[in-house]
Parts: C-alpha cells; sequence; structure tokens
C-alpha cells in the first residue's frame, strides 16, 4: 500500500530528498538548464567520437556494475599494443550521480581518448539507502573483478583484448577521491598479482573534518559544492552516529589508521585553487607527505570543485576550458611515467 501523506525530513540542495518513510526522492528540482548533466547516456558498442561504451555486471550475486569506455585503437603495419586500466568512482557526496551520467561521460570518453586508456566506471550504491563503507566495498569489488580478468578467472573481452592489467590506477571526483585513497588503503593489504596497482588520483576529494575550516567559511560556494552539502551528504552517509571526523571523510585525522602504515602506490592529487574544502585537502597531502608518500600534487588556479564536470563552463569559459586541459594533460603525463 502506497502511504500518501509523507514527510520531508531533509533536502539537500535541489538534489536530494528524504522522507520520513525512509524512501528517497532524486529528482532534479534545480535550474533546468543544467539537468541535461544529470541525465543518463545509453551504452555505445559502436564507436561514437573514438570510443564505445558498454555496461558489465561484475558481481552476479549484488548486481554491481560498471561501465567500460574503450578508445578505438588504429594500429599503424603492427599488433595492438595493451591499454592501461582507469578504475572511476563518480562523486556526489555518497549519495546522488551514477556512472552513466552526461557529466562524466562527457569527460571520461574524453580521458580515455587524451590517455588512450580503457575507463572502468563504477555504479556504486548510493547512500543513505546504502550508508559508507558500502560505496568502498564497490570499488574494492570491482578491483577485485579486475584481478580475477588478470589471473583468468572470469571473461570481459573487451578488458582481454586490449588491458594491460599491469598498470591499473584508480581515479574519483570529490567523494570518489575518497574511495580512491580507501580502496588503495584495502589493496596493499592483498595479492594483486598478476595485476598491478599503478597509482591513485583523487580529484578534489572529499576531506574535511567536523570542525569548519576557513576555506569553509571563506571559499565562495560553487554549484558543484555547498555547505548544505558537504553537511548534508556527509551526514547521509557516513555511519549513524559519526561525525565528519570519522576516518572515511578525515583519513588525515586521529582516528584514522596512520598514514605511514599503509601500503599506497603513487598518488596524484588534484586540487583547485577556489575549493571550499582546500584546507583539508591540503592538510591530507601534507600529512601524506610527513607520511613519505610518493604523492605529487596539481592546483587548477582560479577553479571551484569540480569544475571540469561542469560542461556549461567548460564549453563557455575558455579559463575552464584551459584548466580543464591542463587537468587532464597532467594525469596523462602521471599515467605515463608509472
Amino acid at each position: 500500500m502506497v502511504r500518501e501523506n509523507k514527510k520531508l525530513v531533509k533536502e539537500v540542495s535541489g538534489w536530494l530528498r528524504v522522507f520520513d518513510d525512509g524512501s528517497v526522492d532524486r529528482t532534479w528540482t534545480g535550474p533546468p538548464e543544467v539537468k541535461f548533466m544529470s541525465e543518463p547516456v545509453a551504452p555505445h558498442k559502436e564507436f561514437v567520437n573514438g570510443v564505445a561504451t558498454k555496461d558489465v555486471i561484475v558481481d552476479e550475486s549484488s548486481g554491481l556494475r560498471v561501465r567500460i569506455y574503450l578508445p578505438e585503437q588504429k594500429p599503424e603495419g603492427h599488433d595492438y599494443t595493451k591499454l592501461p586500466i582507469i578504475l572511476h568512482f563518480h562523486g556526489g557526496g555518497f549519495c546522488i550521480s551514477q556512472a552513466d551520467w552526461y557529466m562524466y561521460y562527457h569527460i571520461y570518453t574524453k580521458l580515455a581518448r587524451a590517455t588512450n586508456a580503457i575507463v572502468v566506471s563504477v555504479y556504486q550504491r548510493l547512500a543513505p539507502e546504502h550508508r559508507l563503507p558500502a560505496a568502498i566495498d564497490d570499488g574494492y569489488t570491482s578491483l577485485l573483478w579486475l584481478r580475477k580478468l588478470a589471473r583468468g578467472e572470469q571473461n570481459e573481452p573487451w578488458l582481454l583484448s586490449y588491458a594491460d592489467f599491469s598498470h591499473v590506477f584508480l581515479i574519483g571526483d570529490s567523494s570518489g577521491g575518497n574511495i580512491v585513497h580507501h580502496v588503495a588503503a584495502r589493496a596493499g593489504k592483498v595479492d594483486l598479482s598478476p595485476l598491478r596497482l599503478a597509482g591513485g588520483i583523487p580529484i578534489h576529494p572529499g576531506f574535511v573534518r567536523a570542525e569548519r575550516s576557513k576555506s569553509e567559511l571563506e571559499q565562495p560556494q560553487s554549484p558543484f559544492l555547498t555547505l548544505d552539502m558537504v553537511d548534508k551528504f556527509l551526514g547521509l552517509a557516513i555511519p549513524v552516529g559519526s561525525t565528519k571526523d570519522h576516518p572515511l571523510t578525515c583519513p588525515m585525522g586521529p582516528g584514522a589508521p596512520p598514514l605511514d602504515g599503509l601500503k599506497l602506490p603513487p598518488f596524484l592529487l588534484c586540487i583547485a585553487s577556489k575549493d571550499l574544502i582546500i584546507d583539508t585537502e591540503m592538510e591530507y597531502f601534507e600529512a601524506m607527505k610527513k607520511a613519505n608518500k610518493d604523492v605529487e600534487l596539481l592546483i587548477n588556479k582560479g577553479m571551484t570543485h569540480s569544475f571540469y564536470l561542469n560542461k556549461i563552463a567548460v564549453d563557455m569559459d575558455p579559463e575552464t576550458a584551459s584548466e580543464t586541459e591542463v587537468l587532464i594533460t597532467r594525469i596523462k603525463e602521471f599515467i605515463k611515467n608509472h
């Protein structure tokens, strides 16, 4: 029986509404002109602008899926070269968005072409229906699926034909950057061979503390990150009774496993100079350096949180377009060097 008079319990910046019966509505209620960025893009196995895509189930028991982006190969009188794999974790504060959203499609098709790498993007479970560590579990399960392919224990034709399992990179946008850290930390405790985890690329990771940082109080809020989103999304995502000082959102804090005890691959930490949470992102960088981790830093000047996902800004603003190219070029160099 459908209950008629549900009561709204929580609403987040036009993105999400939670009701008293536990149901969640993710219908976009913000400006209609940006709705297209959250529209799903159907997979296409034929090459469109040099990239083909398909969705694959990686775990039959849970139904966990990934979207694969395969760049078109044009051998010139020689065999195809094997391609690096970029395992992608989408953002959305652990509460919204999907791997097939246009905002990811437009940038990850571009990244697949630019890096000549196969992107494997995970359809993570969302909070509040599935609180953390559910999304991290899904990311780790996807990495272990790649290991099964590398060992010949499962079959996925595109990856078995074209992928170089000795060059696997993790990448994540915003809260997906948190997943990069935690999946890499888990992976450091197991034997992935013959797969090799070659690097991690957290982009504008959602590393925060319970106490407001200076940048949270002073930096301008942007379409892709407001204080309302920081507080409410993470409040719906972290384990019940926790604060933002939880290790899942504050891996550099006293409650987290010491960074110097983690076995991590080389990292490229990408930050935007006008990000609301730049102070705690930089705190993570300094903590990684202090722990003698191999971590490089890219700061996109004058940019806000997840600027490169904003297709309107990338198309209309030359500075945003230029900084997006800087980001892609640096990621390409990092992958080439590792």
